[in-house]
């Protein structure tokens, strides 16, 4: 089927370009690298090198000035191979790069985007705290002025990128008043690493993502000058909603990579494994479940592609906001759930050796739930859609 987001023969080559990178510099090491915990830093470098960090990026910035589409193909085939390296670039584009880009000065564009585009550092997103997570507008970190310098105080959770030897800063969002109406002013501010009263807290032990780097961060009596403030004062929130959007479609592209992996795990494992004397795909109960994964590609393929070929066109002026809001949350909702239901079944599939580390299909498991979860859960995303169909909200 011809559609207006099919990709291009030049996007298809750009796929093949990192699914070879994947195979070559990622998968022979992924096993030991998640059996460790171990975050690879060197790794960060060469996908600067494969110009990925890069792709949504000016060229004046180190960029290659490209399209939203690219970028998640990127991602897709990275997750195809690991999900925590896929969440390093999907994060460290459209939750590092990607405010620094939009909303900052030129003084901070050209301080801080060369070296994340070149994979020499890394940046992080501060919103989620311990008692604000969907409910991000409950932030309690807050900064005062005090003179010409932001002094910050408070703590996040779960911060993708924020605690690596190379992470270089992190942006947060923190009260720095009130609103007219009462309601607190959130702003976004950035934090260069090392800045004296910035802690980054220990590495979380967790059920997947074990290769990605994630922490919690407090802050006590942080002081960081004036202009670091982001964008504009008190627009913290509205700025890092609309973040949220563009990276509801990249974890999209990072979920059907997972499902794609499923696919073919289990599409060769049912042709090998012999059970009663004969492949296991010959029965119906397993061959229909593939059947089934299959379909969950195609449909997470085409709401993902979709929304981000919106995206892009929202860039060009061509579509409207609500448009790209509703597209993402609609493809995060869908590719998530497919995701954690794919690895489930290619798990059944794979009977006891699913349950072995030996086999991707664990891994994969266990990476697949927070998908449901990070970049706004299930459940906003199904808030979301009920409001862009008009539906009454209270």
């Amino acid at each position: 089927m011809t559609t207006s987001f099919e990709l291009s023969p030049e996007h298809e080559h750009f796929r093949s370009v990192v699914r070879d990178f994947a195979a070559n510099e990622i998968a022979p090491y992924v096993a030991q690298w998640d059996k460790d915990s171990y975050f690879p830093t060197e790794l960060i470098p060469k996908l600067g090198d494969l110009g990925v960090f890069g792709i949504v990026v000016p060229e004046e910035y180190g960029g290659s000035d490209g399209d939203f589409t690219s970028l998640c193909i990127a991602i897709e085939e990275l997750g195809r191979v690991d999900q925590s390296i896929g969440i390093t670039l999907s994060a460290g584009v459209g939750l590092g790069i990607n405010p620094i880009l939009t909303y900052g000065t030129h003084e901070q564009k050209e301080r801080w985007l060369p070296d994340l585009v070149a994979g020499r550092t890394l940046a992080g997103f501060g919103l989620t705290e311990p008692e604000a997570g969907s409910d991000a507008g409950a932030t309690q970190t807050h900064a005062e002025l005090d003179h010409d310098e932001w002094v910050i105080n408070g703590s996040k959770a779960f911060i993708t990128n924020a605690g690596s030897s190379i992470t270089s800063v992190v942006t947060v969002t923190a009260r720095t008043g009130a609103n007219p109406d009462g309601s607190p002013e959130i702003s976004a501010i950035m934090v260069p690493n090392g800045t004296p009263g910035f802690i980054v807290d220990p590495p979380y032990h967790k059920l997947g993502w074990h290769i990605s780097d994630t922490h919690g961060l407090s802050f006590d009596n942080c002081r960081v000058p004036m202009d670091n403030l982001l964008g504009n004062r008190g627009e913290g929130f509205k700025q890092f909603l609309k973040t949220l959007d563009d990276g509801r479609i990249a974890i999209s592209a990072l979920a059907l990579g997972c499902t794609q992996r499923m696919l073919e795990e289990t599409a060769a494992y049912a042709k090998t494994r012999i059970a009663f004397g004969r492949p296991i795909g010959v029965n119906q109960g397993v061959s229909f479940q593939i059947a089934d994964l299959a379909v969950m590609v195609e449909a997470s393929r085409q709401l993902t592609y979709r929304a981000a070929w919106l995206k892009d066109e929202q860039h060009k002026g061509h579509k409207s906001v609500a448009e790209v809001k509703q597209a993402a949350a609609i493809c995060k909702l869908y590719t998530s759930e497919a995701a954690m239901a794919a690895t489930r079944i290619a798990t059944q599939i794979f009977g006891g050796n699913g349950f072995m580390e030996e086999y991707p299909v664990a891994r994969f498991y266990r990476d697949a739930k927070i998908l449901e979860i990070g970049e706004g859960t299930s459940e906003v995303q199904r808030i979301l859609i009920a409001r862009g169909l008009g539906l009454p909200s209270h």
